[in-house]
């Protein structure tokens, strides 16, 4: 799985970091961030659910 998330649509509504916490965090202006690490989703079955709850749909999920 890999993750992207387009940070020229993002709005920090922070519904990725709410779903899937595990995966997805906050910077400090707001706006949504990978975990170090977790650009894999880390095996988190909420990744998809994050990308579906995001207003913008700035969150893409694909399987690699």
């Amino acid at each position: 799985m890999r993750i992207d998330i387009d940070t020229g649509v993002c709005i920090g509504a922070g519904q990725c970091a709410l779903t899937a916490p595990a995966v997805f965090t906050q910077d400090d202006d707001g706006f949504s961030e990978l975990l170090p690490g977790r650009a894999d989703g880390a095996g988190s079955a909420l990744v998809r659910e994050a990308a579906r709850a995001c207003p913008v749909s700035a969150i893409s999920v694909r399987e690699d």
